[in-house]
């Protein structure tokens, strides 16, 4: 049996791998469990799966928590110490679906272990890429990938060829907004922008995935999880979301990842990874799919694309200071604080003024993305 710790239980990534983890009771012992604020949804996951420890961030639902579970032989904890234990905790994987920068200090922590992390967290490779493949590089931990288009090239990525490496193809959906013009885009609201066409997101993810910083963010991962340079890495819409991402060799050939648009699909994956999981859902119809479209993203249109390639060719703290801006940016939008089209004019503002050398450790990334989070959040409340 494989032991497993969810970080980030309650939100979309980690709610479908608590739904997978059900159905296989004799395959998966859970150990943690750990969620933001969300405790009730957090009590009922421990009730089903009988974990030994269970997290909540924010200290004022430790009680009502501890009080739900009070009738289980669970260990409680609260706070941000107390995520990062499960983090540390000795396990065979741990799924990492802590959203933004606060799912960086517990997934260290479980490189350090030498825990084998399947990452749904993209910023913590954005933030922090060069030290985290490092601290990588010093255990035996292995990272995998559970974003759709990453889990995709590395299930045909073939690194005994990467000599032969061509292109790395990053598809995307396009999101609600790809038909609009950028007039249009400037009224949208934050309803709007959620109402992803294929994917069903949490609130953050949907909005990158609108403004097109989420595959911004994914060429910076790209470029450190597989260690290839920027100019490697192709962009592609594909409004079907059936092809997932492609690796094309110096031979011509050109090697793709299909499925239906389920997260469960690269999830299964990570959880089963080096097998396959038998998931019972309906199977790929391609004559039913009929028709796979592919263009060029507009990067007029959409910006972010580029502030993402300028970040990871400016080097220094540029890739942070991207992510950093584009959460309190989001957030802002979110609370109709500044336009769907303000968030990455807003992100290219701050990029221009706050690029500094490279930090060091984990400690100066907190400690840089804490100040930048701060210069932007003035920006946004102005």
């Amino acid at each position: 049996m494989k032991t497993v710790s969810i970080l980030g239980s309650t939100g979309s990534v980690g709610c479908a791998t608590v739904d997978l983890i059900k159905e296989l009771p004799d395959e998966y012992v859970v150990d943690s469990l750990t969620a933001h604020q969300n405790w009730q949804l957090l009590a009922e996951q421990a009730k089903i799966l009988k974990p030994r420890y269970v997290a909540v961030a924010k200290h004022e639902y430790y009680q009502p928590l501890k009080s739900a579970l009070a009738a289980q032989n669970i260990q409680v904890a609260s706070g941000e110490k107390a995520i990062i234990e499960a983090g540390a905790r000795e396990v065979d994987l741990l799924m990492a679906a802590i959203v933004g920068s606060a799912g960086l200090l517990p997934t260290v922590a479980a490189i350090r272990q030498g825990t084998t992390v399947a990452l749904a967290n993209k910023e913590c490779l954005v933030s922090s890429g060069e030290i985290l493949i490092k601290e990588l590089n010093k255990s035996k931990a292995k990272l995998l990938p559970v974003d759709s288009e990453h889990n995709a090239i590395f299930q045909v990525f073939e690194t005994h060829n990467k000599s032969h490496l061509d292109r790395l193809i990053l598809t995307a959906s396009g999101g609600p907004f790809r038909d609009c013009t950028l007039e249009e885009m400037k009224e949208k609201s934050p309803t709007e922008a959620l109402a992803h066409p294929n994917w069903n997101m949490g609130e953050k993810i949907s909005i990158d995935s609108a403004t097109m910083m989420n595959k911004g963010l994914e060429i910076i991962e790209a470029h450190y999880l597989f260690g290839v340079k920027e100019p490697v890495i192709d962009v592609v819409i594909h409004p079907q979301s059936i092809v997932h991402s492609l690796v094309s060799y110096s031979d011509g050939s050109v090697l793709a990842q299909l499925a239906h648009p389920d997260m469960k699909i690269p999830i299964a994956y990570t959880l089963s990874w080096p097998k396959r999981m038998n998931i019972n859902m309906s199977r790929l119809d391609l004559a039913k799919v009929g028709l796979l479209e592919f263009y060029d993203p507009d990067v007029e249109k959409f910006p972010a694309l580029r502030l993402a390639r300028e970040s990871i060719n400016l080097g220094g703290s540029a890739c942070l200071v991207l992510n950093a801006a584009n959460e309190i940016a989001v957030a802002g939008f979110l609370a109709g604080k500044i336009r769907f089209t303000d968030i990455v004019t807003l992100v290219e503002k701050v990029l221009e003024k706050n690029i500094e050398s490279a930090p060091k450790s984990i400690e100066e990334v907190i400690l840089m993305d804490n100040e930048v989070r701060k210069f932007t959040e003035s920006i946004v409340g102005a």
